[in-house]
C-alpha cells in the first residue's frame, strides 16, 4: 500500500517562535543618582561643583608644580625677563628731562632733588610722587609733569617774594601766602621789598600785605612791620615813630590814623607812639625831645629859676 503525503506549498513559511519578553528597566534611578539630582537642584551646590572645585584643584596644581624651588625660580626669572623686554622697548624709554618756570637756582635743585638716571623706561617713573617730592620745595608754588615722547618734562610755578621777613637766623624771603621761598642774601639785595619782624610773622604775611596797603599814602616813611606778642602789629616809620594797631581791626584803625595824619599831619609832630590798642581811647606818647622843651617853656612861662 502506497503512502501519500502532502508537499507544501513553495511560499510557505513556518510562524517564528515566540520569543520571552524582556524584563521592564525599573523607571527610579538608583539611591546615588537620586540624592545627585536632588543637590543638583540646589544653586548653592551646583557653584561649588562648577566654580569651587575647579579653582581648587587649580591651586593645588600650582603648589605642587612650584613646590620645587628651582621650577619656582625659573617661572619668575621668565616673567621678569618679559617685563624688562617690553618695558625697556626704544618707545617707552625716556632719554631727557626739561625744566620750564624756574631759574637756574631752582632747576639745579630740582634735577638733585628728582636724582633720575636717564634713559629710563616710563614704566619705572613715578609722575605722582616726583610731583609730591617738587611741592616739597618751599619755592615751588604749583608743578605739573607729563611724558611727551622721550622726554620729561616738568612745569614749575615759583612762588615770588613779596616780604623780607627778619627772623633770628636771619632774613628770608616770603611769599603773599606766608611761605619761605628762601634766605635773602642781604637788605640791600631786596631794598624793594617791606620788610617785616617778629615770631610768626610769616604765618599773618596776608594781613601784613593789606596794613603796607593802608599805609601807602605814608611813602617811604615806612621802615615795616612788627609782629609783637604773637597777635598784633605795630607799624614802624622813620623818626623813630611807631603805630601800635589792635589785635582785632587793625586795618581800619591804620585807615583813620592815616586819614588824620593827611588831614592835620599828626605824624608830622613830635610824636613817638600812636597807641590805637583800644579802639575807642586812642593814646598820643610825645617823643622825649618834646616834652624837655614844653617844660623849658612851661618853667620861663611862670618864671622859675633852676
Amino acid at each position: 500500500m502506497q503512502q501519500i503525503t502532502a508537499s507544501r506549498p513553495s511560499y510557505y513559511r513556518p510562524a517564528p517562535k515566540p520569543q520571552p519578553r524582556a524584563a521592564k528597566a525599573d523607571p527610579a534611578p538608583s539611591r546615588f543618582w537620586y540624592r545627585y539630582e536632588r543637590m543638583m537642584l540646589t544653586p548653592l551646590f551646583r557653584f561649588a561643583l562648577r566654580v569651587v572645585a575647579p579653582f581648587i584643584l587649580a591651586v593645588l596644581a600650582v603648589n605642587a608644580y612650584f613646590a620645587d624651588q628651582e621650577r619656582s625660580d625659573n617661572f619668575f626669572l621668565m616673567l621678569q625677563d618679559l617685563r624688562t623686554s617690553f618695558v625697556e622697548r626704544p618707545e617707552f624709554m625716556v632719554g631727557a628731562m626739561t625744566i620750564d618756570g624756574a631759574g637756574p637756582i631752582l632747576a639745579g635743585d630740582i634735577r638733585e632733588v628728582l636724582h633720575t638716571d636717564f634713559p629710563i623706561s616710563s614704566f619705572d617713573i613715578d609722575v605722582v610722587a616726583m610731583r609730591e617730592t617738587l611741592l616739597g620745595l618751599s619755592p615751588v608754588k604749583a608743578a605739573q609733569i607729563k611724558i611727551d615722547g622721550n622726554v620729561l618734562q616738568i612745569a614749575i610755578e615759583e612762588r615770588t617774594p613779596v616780604l623780607l621777613w627778619r627772623t633770628q637766623d636771619g632774613l628770608q624771603l616770603v611769599d603773599a601766602e606766608g611761605f619761605v621761598v628762601s634766605a635773602a642774601k642781604g637788605r640791600l639785595a631786596h631794598g624793594d621789598l617791606p620788610l617785616m619782624a617778629g615770631v610768626g610773622a610769616d604765618v599773618h604775611a596776608k594781613e601784613a600785605l593789606q596794613l603796607l596797603k593802608v599805609a601807602a599814602p605814608l611813602g617811604d616813611r615806612v621802615r615795616g612791620l612788627a609782629w609783637v606778642g604773637d597777635r598784633r602789629w605795630d607799624i614802624v616809620l622813620d623818626r623813630d615813630q611807631r603805630i601800635m594797631l589792635p589785635e582785632n581791626g587793625a586795618v581800619g584803625a591804620l585807615e583813620r590814623i592815616v586819614a588824620m595824619a593827611q588831614v592835620q599831619d599828626l605824624l608830622e609832630r613830635d610824636v613817638s607812639v600812636v597807641d590805637l590798642r583800644i579802639g575807642n581811647r586812642p593814646t598820643l606818647r610825645v617823643a622825649e625831645n618834646s616834652v624837655e622843651n614844653w617844660w623849658d617853656v612851661r618853667k620861663t612861662s611862670l618864671g622859675v629859676k633852676e
